[in-house]
């Protein structure tokens, strides 16, 4: 794995707002907290969430964009990209990767978090299509598109994106997570992150005891003492 201190830009990839919220936000504070720059990329807009039809998608799309700048600010990152594809139809796609690819080499991360692309037979949440779509796509556009010269070559000739190899790649959300995150001392600012989606969050009846209970669960496994909380990730090299 990557020494810590040879980790200063890291790269967030996920399908909707929400998502780096339950899945990395507390090792996105840690890493703030030591002066890492962190940037959000999230693929959709999250135009088809929410559990009563009381927005169309456009409103929707804006309430949800709103809801992730609030929780992205609540751990310390304040680069928030929107790809704008449609929610509930992503696909993995050439455009898609050189989209994810363009952003990588703008942002020139040493780390890229994303969703595992592989189905979670051990816990059905994680594995939305789209974010099975855009875990596939990230680890495309990580390896081989954004370290190849030759790869989508318009991003060189039009926008001047020379290549960039990311040096290693966390997975959530999948049934083998190999690295975990000791999140306890930051577990607050993760709870405030995901109390600023309202639109998602707001039926749910003792959400903060689900959610300090999931993550205290994942702690256990990692085994860590007890009244621990920890975030979970499978790593990939990529060298």
């Amino acid at each position: 794995m990557l020494p810590d201190t040879e980790i200063n830009q890291v790269l967030v990839v996920t399908a909707h707002p929400d998502d780096a919220d339950f899945g990395s936000a507390g090792s996105v504070a840690l890493f703030a907290d030591r002066g890492v720059e962190v940037t959000y990329l999230l693929v959709t807009d999250g135009d088809a969430g929410g559990n009563e039809r009381a927005l169309d998608n456009s409103g929707m799309a804006e309430l949800r964009r709103a809801e992730q700048l609030a929780a992205a600010k609540a751990v310390g990152v304040t680069d928030v990209r929107f790809l704008g594809y449609p929610d509930g139809q992503v696909v993995i796609s050439l455009e898609l990767r050189r989209a994810i690819a363009r952003v990588i080499r703008q942002v020139k991360p040493d780390l890229v978090i994303t969703h595992h692309p592989d189905r979670n037979y051990k816990f059905i949440a994680p594995s939305h299509p789209d974010h099975r779509a855009v875990g596939g796509a990230t680890l495309d556009a990580v390896y081989p598109d954004a370290r190849n010269p030759y790869a989508f070559p318009e991003l060189v000739e039009e926008e001047g994106l020379e290549a960039w190899t990311v040096r290693e790649v966390w997975l959530n959300g999948g049934s083998t997570p190999n690295h975990w995150v000791d999140v306890t001392e930051v577990m607050d600012r993760k709870l405030a992150a995901l109390q600023s989606h309202v639109s998602q969050i707001s039926h749910v009846e003792g959400f903060t005891d689900f959610v300090k209970a999931r993550f205290a669960a994942w702690a256990e496994q990692a085994g860590f003492a007890e009244g621990r909380y920890a975030e979970g990730f499978q790593v990939v090299p990529t060298a």
